[in-house]
C-alpha cells in the first residue's frame, strides 16, 4: 500500500470514529431519558453500546478495520432490535434512538467502504441489515415509520458519499503535493549545484589558476619561495575540497584553511556526510563521536573511507550506508556496511584497483589496512584500520 494510500485510510478511518463516537455519545444520552426502555433493556444496551464505542476508538489504529466494522453494525443492529424484546416501549426517545444508531451509529462504517472490496460489501450488507432491523422493529411496535426510514436512508447516503468524495479528492491532493515537493526539492538542488559551480570557479580562479597564471609566465617578478608557499597553499586548500571541507573566503585570493598537524575526526565526518547526502547517499553514523588523528593519517582515513562510500552509491543497488567508528588505545576503525546486492568476493580482477589503490594501499601507507566481506545477495561490510 502506497504512502497517498495510507493516508486516505487514515483520514477516513478518523473521521468514521469521530462520527460514531459523536452518534454513540447521543445515543447513550436519548437512552438515559426516564421510561425510555425497561431497565433490563437498558443495561444490555449499555453493553452494546460499549461495544460499538471501542470498535468505533479502534478504527483510528487502521488494525483489522474490517473486524471492528462488523463489531459496529452487530452492536448498532441490536441496540435497534432491543425494542422488540417484551416490555419495551417505543417512546419518542427510543424512536431517536433508532434513528440516531441507524442513520450515525452505524452508517459510520459506510465512510471506510471505498478503501477496499471487501470494506464495501461489509458497507452494502450493513445497511439492508440495519434498513432491515429498524423497519421491522418499527412496524411491530406500531411507531412512525416513513419518518425514521427517511432520516435513516439520509444519513447512510450523506455519509456513504462523504467518504466516496473523501477518497478520491485525498489522493489527488497528496500527489499534487508530492509532486510540488519533488519540483521544489529539484529546484533547490539546481540551485545549490549552481551556487557551488559558481563558487567553485571562483575559488579556482582566486587560487590555482593564479598560481598556474604565474608558472606560464615563469613566475616573473615572484621569488622562487613564494611560488613555492603559495602552491602548497593551494595544494592544502585542494586537499580539504577533497575531504568535503568548505573554505570561506575572506577576500579574493585569501580562504581559510585549517593547517594543524592533528585533526578531530567527528568534525570531518559530518563533511563526508554531508557530501554523500548531496548526490543520492545517506550515510549513518554510529559509534565514537571524536577521535584525534595526525592530519596525514585522517586525510588517507577519510579519502580510503569516502572511496568505500562511492563504491555503495555506485554499485551496492542502494540508497544508505551505515558507518560505526570504534578505537582503541592504538587503533581508529570504520566499519562501512550496506544492505545492497554484494557480490563475491573471489571473482574481483586483479587488474582493478579501486579497492587495491584507492582503499588498502592508500591505508597500508600511513601504517593502517582494509578487509572486505561480501556474498551476493547479503550486502557489504568492509572494515578500515588506522594507527592513532
Amino acid at each position: 500500500m502506497s504512502r497517498i494510500q495510507k493516508e486516505r485510510d487514515r483520514l477516513l478511518a478518523t473521521t468514521a470514529r469521530t462520527v460514531g463516537l459523536a452518534a454513540t455519545a447521543t445515543t447513550l444520552l436519548t437512552l438515559s431519558v426516564p421510561g425510555t426502555i425497561p431497565l433490563p433493556l437498558y443495561f444490555a444496551s449499555l453493553v452494546l453500546l460499549a461495544c460499538m464505542g471501542v470498535a468505533q476508538f479502534q478504527l483510528a489504529a487502521l488494525v483489522r478495520l474490517t473486524l471492528w466494522m462488523c463489531v459496529i453494525v452487530v452492536s448498532g443492529v441490536g441496540i435497534i432490535l432491543l425494542n422488540l424484546l417484551p416490555g419495551a416501549q417505543l417512546g419518542p426517545s427510543a424512536v431517536t434512538t433508532i434513528g440516531v444508531v441507524g442513520a450515525v451509529g452505524v452508517a459510520s462504517v459506510s465512510l471506510l467502504g471505498p478503501t477496499s472490496r471487501r470494506r464495501t460489501a461489509v458497507t452494502i450488507l450493513a445497511g439492508v441489515v440495519t434498513l432491515g432491523a429498524s423497519v421491522t422493529t418499527l412496524v411491530f411496535t406500531g411507531s412512525r415509520l416513513v419518518e425514521i426510514l427517511a432520516f435513516i436512508i439520509a444519513g447512510w447516503v450523506a455519509l456513504t458519499a462523504t467518504g466516496i468524495w473523501l477518497a478520491r479528492t485525498v489522493p489527488r491532493a497528496l500527489k499534487r503535493i508530492s509532486t510540488m515537493s519533488r519540483a521544489y526539492r529539484v529546484e533547490r538542488q539546481a540551485s545549490e549545484t549552481e551556487a557551488r559551480r559558481r563558487q567553485g570557479a571562483r575559488l579556482l580562479h582566486d587560487t590555482v589558476l593564479a598560481t598556474l597564471t604565474l608558472l606560464a609566465h615563469s613566475g616573473v617578478g615572484v621569488s622562487v619561495g613564494a611560488l613555492r608557499e603559495q602552491a602548497a597553499e593551494d595544494a592544502a586548500l585542494l586537499r580539504q575540497l577533497r575531504l568535503g571541507f568548505t573554505p570561506d573566503p575572506t577576500r579574493s585570493g585569501d580562504y581559510r584553511l585549517k593547517p594543524v598537524e592533528e585533526s578531530t575526526l567527528g568534525n570531518t565526518l559530518e563533511s563526508v556526510k554531508q557530501r554523500f547526502r548531496r548526490i543520492g547517499l545517506e550515510v549513518n553514523w554510529h559509534g565514537a563521536g571524536q577521535v584525534l588523528l595526525p592530519s596525514d593519517v585522517l586525510d588517507s582515513f577519510l579519502l580510503a573511507l569516502g572511496e568505500c562510500l562511492e563504491n555503495v552509491r555506485r554499485h551496492s543497488g542502494v540508497n544508505e550506508a551505515h558507518v560505526t567508528i570504534t578505537d582503541d588505545e592504538t587503533t581508529v576503525r570504520a566499519m562501512v556496511t550496506d544492505a545492497g546486492k554484494g557480490f563475491d568476493v573471489a571473482s574481483i580482477e586483479e587488474g582493478r584497483l579501486g579497492f587495491t589503490e584507492s582503499i588498502v594501499a592508500r591505508l597500508r601507507d600511513v601504517g593502517g589496512n582494509a578487509r572486505l566481506f561480501s556474498s551476493p545477495g547479503s550486502g557489504t561490510t568492509v572494515v578500515l584500520e588506522v594507527p592513532k
